[in-house]
């Protein structure tokens, strides 16, 4: 079956002196090999490495600039060497069109709208580079705003006066916004203010998982309205109850996949796996596992055509109204 999957982390690895194999076949959880399986569409993304983590350090702390540029390399040079099976996509008309020809397709995305430093031209220079989607945050502020907390005066922050400028921008140019990681606060500042879906590449329900980086009901509300979708994360802290629990199976995802239905409609489900950037005991642990969930939501009522929407023509449809 189709899939499009609105986030994973591999890049990061890719970039990482001490990992083996490239994007064709690798011991992680993405690869192009396995994404032919299920005709597969990844948005890659560029995650920005927080200041003192160890990753940044096996790296030489590498600035952000460089440290984009690698990745981007990264990505661009092997879709030159495997451009027989896979290929760059930054619309709805180049998704079709590589399907069309039988290959996978990779879109590029910023996790930490930090990168863009408060600055216009940076924002539309990373247009340029192909990316197409921008978390406006990750788990500090920035020039977009604040990031989800259990500190309510941080949760309840807004977007600052850049971020809400930005907004209109990234609507212009055809950036789609995406808020996971974003405080509540930023997210009601999103739903007033853009024209366009804007999507939670890789959010839950909070009021299954308490996690703060989910979303509550009335967000799922809002998010619908909006025409937008919310990807699932596989990730043992935003599936279970106890956010302690290592746990992630296809049945806690599809216990997520139920709630949303129930909520915002099935219009607003997309897959979001956080690949690469999740840990624990995952029952669907690379992109040619799929198939298991789709299974379980098979067995749990859900019909071909709403495992269709779930599996890529919601985001598709986003794509469409969103990117340019």
């Amino acid at each position: 079956m189709k899939y499009i999957d609105m986030h994973c982390d591999t890049l990061m690895w890719l970039a990482n002196p001490n990992t083996t194999g490239d994007l064709f076949q690798n011991s992680l959880s993405v690869d192009f090999k396995r994404m032919q399986l299920g005709e597969g569409t990844q948005f890659f993304a560029i995650f920005m490495l927080p200041e003192g983590s160890r990753f940044l350090e096996q790296m030489n702390n590498i600035s952000d600039d460089d440290y984009i540029s690698k990745l981007h390399g990264i990505l661009f040079d092997n879709l030159e060497k495997y451009k027989d099976v896979a290929a760059f996509a930054s619309n709805y008309e180049m998704l079709q069109a590589n399907r069309a020809a039988n290959k996978v397709s990779a879109f590029l995305t910023i996790e930490d709208g930090r990168a863009v430093r408060g600055d216009m031209a940076r924002l539309e220079k990373f247009y340029d580079m192909g990316v197409r989607l921008i978390s406006l945050t990750w788990n500090h502020h920035n020039c977009f705003g604040a990031p989800n907390s259990y500190e309510p005066e941080v949760m309840n922050t807004g977007l600052t006066d850049f971020g809400k400028e930005a907004v209109a921008r990234m609507n212009e140019l055809g950036i789609l916004i995406d808020v996971s990681h974003l405080s509540d606060g930023g997210f009601w500042d999103v739903v007033k203010l853009t024209k366009k879906p804007f999507v939670a590449s890789h959010s839950n329900c909070r009021a299954i998982s308490p996690h703060k980086r989910n979303m509550t009901d009335d967000m799922i509300r809002a998010l619908a309205e909006k025409g937008g979708v919310m990807g699932i994360n596989f990730g043992p802290e935003f599936l279970n109850p106890d956010v302690e629990r290592k746990e992630s199976t296809a049945a806690l995802m599809s216990a997520h996949i139920q709630h949303i239905k129930k909520i915002g409609g099935i219009d607003t489900v997309a897959l979001g796996s956080d690949f690469d950037g999740i840990g624990g005991e995952l029952q669907v642990s690379g992109s040619d596992k799929l198939g298991v969930l789709f299974d379980r939501l098979h067995w749990d009522g859900f019909t071909d055509a709403e495992i269709e929407k779930i599996a890529h023509l919601n985001a598709e449809r986003v794509i469409r109204e969103s990117m340019k």
